[in-house]
């Protein structure tokens, strides 16, 4: 499919007639809006989450015809004139591309949505004058002539000389001599090119073939329209991948998760007394020899005294379980002297501690091993010192109510620091999710790191000292999102700059804009856990 930004470095490229026409480029039988979007992305556009903008095909086009003005020339012209201008950092590489000097660039987005240009119709007077150029010719002429060549194309050629039908002159000129010139004057013909009297009147009469022919064509492709191709089919507008292929991708693990945990046993079998179970469970067979089941009988030979189960199987385990080398957790068998003397003892402790119930509890061993459920809910850390901009004081006004002050306003107050903080986040719907907010990564166990979400970075590296996977900053921010708070007018850190970090400026005399600048963090962050932590609260 042919994108104005290509046809644009063509025929820049080739030096070729570009049109301007009725708020429209044409590029030969190809029409655009000057409006219409490329896929040149602008400089800063798609990076860290942010929208991507394009130029469009009348600011490249301008770009070309003022190429030889300087910078801040053009970009006033461009200004007076209504058109948007290209940006310094995209210049350089921008004409490199449509001048052909480079193949083409990280900046052009071909996953961005093209659209599908319009055919140039032929107006009446361009008609009118090409007909004038060109001779006229009837049917019946057009007809005529190629009766007149089939006849000529079906006529026989003389291709060889034979003797058959040939008869001597006289004693001198013999059947054999008159052959031989005859075959001479053929090899002389064939060298020889036709002039005009041996062609005659045939050339016009194939040349109005020829354009009755592609005069008829041309109306035909004039009428058609290209609708979609193989490449506009596939794009749409309505979907989005993150939300529908990640959602069916969590649909499919949740099932997959479900259906491997074990299920259960009826409420008649968990109450069933050690006598009852004792007398329900069979007796184990003893080993009888078998030629066939020799596998019981020499799995120590072939495996040389390694523990190496041979006829063990992965049906009926999960994905996950396989790769990480899991296997199923048998219950040990218990005799059931034991089952019973475990019962009692503990009906006796539950007896002492619940004195005023009616109904002593019968349950079975296995329900009273209860698993604690894990948290759900999603971890901030932010950093310990006061000369940051956000604190333990000033967290809470930050991520929840989304406006700054400052740690020294929060002291002034009398605000006490607290050591964490649950932030309360208001989502649409009236609906607030909870986020706990903490500087002191050291009293987080080794399964709440599962739920960190967010760090606030300060700068120095020595930040993340004892943190796991090391203390590598490179390592900690591919599994927790980072971010940095700072002042528009302040430099940016050079360890911050170099890291995959996500950076939110406030400004000090445009303070109204501080909620849409920390909008930003959770538009952010909730991208990045519906990819890597969806089984959080968000």
């Amino acid at each position: 499919m042919a994108d104005p930004l290509s046809l644009l470095r063509q025929y820049n490229v080739n030096k070729k007639e570009i049109i301007e026409k009725d708020g429209h480029i044409i590029f030969g039988e190809f029409s655009w809006p000057k409006t219409v979007k490329t896929n040149y992305l602008n400089w800063g556009s798609g990076r860290d989450g942010t929208m991507k903008e394009y130029y469009t095909l009348e600011c490249l086009l301008f770009l070309l015809k003022n190429v030889h003005l300087t910078h801040p020339v053009y970009v006033r012209q461009a200004a007076a004139e209504g058109i948007p201008a290209v940006r310094r950092p995209d210049r350089k590489d921008l004409l490199a591309y449509l001048n052909g000097e480079t193949a083409t660039h990280s900046s052009i987005d071909k996953s961005a949505p093209l659209e599908i240009p319009t055919q140039v119709k032929r107006t009446q007077d361009d008609a009118q004058n090409e007909a004038a150029k060109k001779p006229r010719f009837e049917e019946t002429q057009v007809q005529r002539a190629k009766e007149q060549l089939a006849a000529r194309l079906d006529a026989p050629k003389e291709s060889s000389v034979t003797t058959e039908q040939m008869r001597s002159l006289s004693d001198t000129m013999s059947v054999e001599k008159i052959a031989a010139i005859k075959a001479k004057r053929l090899a002389n013909k064939r060298k020889t090119i036709k002039g005009d009297d041996e062609v005659g009147m045939g050339i016009p009469e194939l040349r109005g073939i020829l354009d009755y022919d592609v005069d008829v064509t041309r109306d035909i492709i004039n009428r058609e329209r290209q609708w979609r191709n193989r490449t506009t089919i596939l794009q749409s507008t309505g979907k989005n991948f993150a939300k529908n292929i990640f959602a069916l991708l969590q649909s499919i693990k949740a099932r997959e998760e479900g259906s491997s945990r074990p299920q259960q046993e009826p409420p008649q079998m968990q109450q069933q007394t050690p006598r009852q179970q004792m007398v329900q469970r069979p007796a184990p067979q003893a080993a009888v020899y078998n030629r066939y089941d020799q596998e019981r009988f020499r799995g120590k030979e072939e495996t040389e005294g390694f523990k190496i189960d041979t006829l063990g199987t992965y049906h009926g385990m999960t994905l996950k379980s396989v790769t990480e080398g899991t296997q199923p957790k048998r219950v040990p068998m218990v005799p059931p002297t034991t089952i019973a003397a475990t019962t009692t003892q503990q009906q006796q402790q539950q007896h002492n501690q619940h004195q005023a119930s009616t109904q002593p509890p019968q349950m079975n061993v296995a329900m009273n091993r209860q698993v604690k459920r894990g948290s759900r809910t999603p971890i901030i850390i932010i950093p310990a010192v006061n000369s940051t901009l956000i604190t333990m004081y000033n967290a809470k006004d930050i991520l929840q109510d989304l406006r700054y002050m400052s740690t020294d306003e929060k002291k002034a107050q009398g605000c006490k620091r607290d050591n964490e903080i649950l932030v309360q986040r208001r989502k649409e719907g009236a609906a607030t999710v909870s986020y706990r907010v903490i500087d002191n990564p050291a009293k987080l166990l080794r399964e709440d790191w599962d739920r960190v979400v967010a760090v606030f970075v300060q700068g120095p590296a020595w930040q993340f000292k004892g943190w796991p996977w090391d203390g590598n900053p490179v390592d900690i921010f591919a599994r927790i999102k980072a971010f940095h708070l700072k002042w528009d007018e302040m430099p940016l850190d050079t360890n911050v700059a170099k890291w995959a970090v996500h950076v939110i400026q406030l400004s000090k005399t445009k303070r109204h804009l501080d909620r849409a600048n920390l909008l930003m963090f959770w538009e952010v962050l909730d991208k990045y856990m519906l990819k890597n932590k969806p089984h959080l609260r968000f």
